[in-house]
């Protein structure tokens, strides 16, 4: 790719099931050997839209790479290094402009915040649901009137259920292979109470966390009665659709890029992966995939979206039982970063609402997420051994060797308004280097 910010890059293309386009993976195999690879860095986004939107942000994200390895000094010499941006089926609403692409145009007055799907998020809902246009089209009608009739608001809630289909209460009982793919620790719901609950109990509780993190208008600006709630219903479509791109990311990481990545790393080159939200659990569910005895030289996960007990041996509050990822650290040869900032709003707030969504008020508003918090709010917990890092001192005496690290990046993702925060203000040099100090001990 010609215009990417590093050379040589290969992309590579996953569907919904974690199948790879076999011509990209042949090529980065071949391209790997041919260039006598010592390191191949992989970054897998979050939620996306598109080829190129992903590619924008590799870009972006990429660009210090070339200069930081010119003047850093590397323990074993040069490193001849190759760079791989993963594509993969997720979905972001089209008001989510992340800061590595261009922001929507302001209306002369200011923003305006309405009834209806924001701009550009049907289009995008049908990409990542195929076949579903008609479910969509209804959705997209309700959401723009916004009726003033329950019935209508229950239409809503329940067309969003099937349109991500999450499974019934029998088979959540009965349990299966696709568990781990779906919960990051045991006491998760493999069907949250926002796909059962009632639908005006739901959507309030959404209303109530969105006005929590200023995301909307003061309630009654626009609609009767339920106006306020069709507003949390809107952000049951959101954290809907996240719901199936969490369980997505685990499959396409398990199925599809850690058989890869294994087939890459037992042919020479050391393999760093990267991730983003919930690209890093992506990431992190790939080490699930490895082939026996092969491991990866690094993880990297910045602002991951999922669960801070993933990789915890036992759950304080179920000490039987450990985080889904808990068995698999011992395949990463080095540090496994775990980067965070207080400052994500999407990650503070909305993640542990949408994971618990049962129970007392205190949990459901985001204010208890001791239980139901992600890694890339406040990093790792109950980790053993796990070191903790200000950004400032990862940078200035770098990280350990091996182990588990939280890095508090907090100082540089900052940046960003409701409702995701600074989610998606990774573009950073400092970044950058955090990879390079995992993967190549380089500072």
């Amino acid at each position: 790719m010609a215009d990417m910010s590093v050379q040589p890059y290969w992309e590579l293309t996953f569907g919904k099931d974690g199948r790879v386009e076999p011509g990209e993976r042949d090529a980065l195999l071949q391209g790997a050997a041919d260039g006598r690879l010592t390191d191949v860095i992989v970054f897998a986004h979050g939620w996306n839209n598109t080829r190129a939107t992903a590619t924008a942000l590799y870009r972006r994200f990429f660009t210090p790479f070339p200069t930081l390895l010119d003047t850093l000094a590397a323990p074993a010499g040069p490193p001849r290094v190759g760079y791989v941006g993963v594509v993969w089926p997720s979905l972001r609403f089209a008001d989510e402009a992340p800061p590595f692409l261009a922001a929507p145009p302001v209306p002369p007055d200011g923003p305006v915040a309405g009834p209806g799907l924001p701009p550009g998020t049907r289009e995008a809902l049908a990409l990542v649901f195929p076949g579903r246009e008609a479910v969509i089209g209804r959705l997209a009608e309700l959401a723009e009137r916004q009726p003033e009739d329950r019935a209508r608001l229950e239409e809503f809630t329940g067309l969003v259920r099937t349109l991500v289909n999450p499974r019934p209460r029998e088979a959540e009982r009965e349990g299966s292979a696709d568990d781990a793919w779906t919960r990051d620790t045991e006491s998760e719901p493999m069907v949250p109470a926002m796909f059962t609950d009632s639908a005006v109990e739901v959507c309030g509780r959404f209303a109530t966390a969105l006005e929590s993190t200023g995301a909307v208008p003061a309630p009654g600006l626009f609609g009767g009665a339920l106006g306020r709630v069709w507003r949390g219903a809107l952000e049951l479509l959101r954290q809907g659709t996240y719901w199936e791109m969490k369980r997505r990311a685990g499959v396409v990481g398990r199925q599809g890029l850690g058989p890869v990545a294994g087939e890459l790393a037992g042919r020479g080159p050391r393999v760093h992966l990267v991730g983003h939200s919930f690209g890093a659990r992506l990431v992190a569910f790939a080490l699930g995939g490895l082939p026996d005895g092969v491991r990866v030289a690094s993880l990297t996960l910045l602002q991951g979206a999922f669960s801070h007990y993933a990789f915890a041996p036992r759950l304080p509050f179920a000490p039987r039982r450990g985080g889904v990822l808990h068995d698999l650290t011992d395949r990463v040869e080095g540090p496994l970063v775990c980067c965070h900032s207080r400052h994500d709003t999407a990650l503070g707030t909305l993640y542990p609402l949408a994971s618990r969504l049962a129970g007392d008020a205190d949990s459901l508003l985001g204010v208890d997420t001791t239980r139901w918090g992600a890694l890339g709010y406040d990093g790792a917990r109950e980790v053993p051994g796990c070191a903790a890092r200000t950004l400032a001192e990862a940078l200035a005496d770098g990280l350990p060797p091996g182990g588990c690290v939280n890095v508090d990046a907090s100082e540089v993702v900052r940046t960003g308004g409701p409702p995701s925060g600074a989610h998606s203000d990774i573009c950073h040099e400092e970044l950058a280097r955090v990879v390079l100090l995992a993967g190549l001990g380089m500072r």
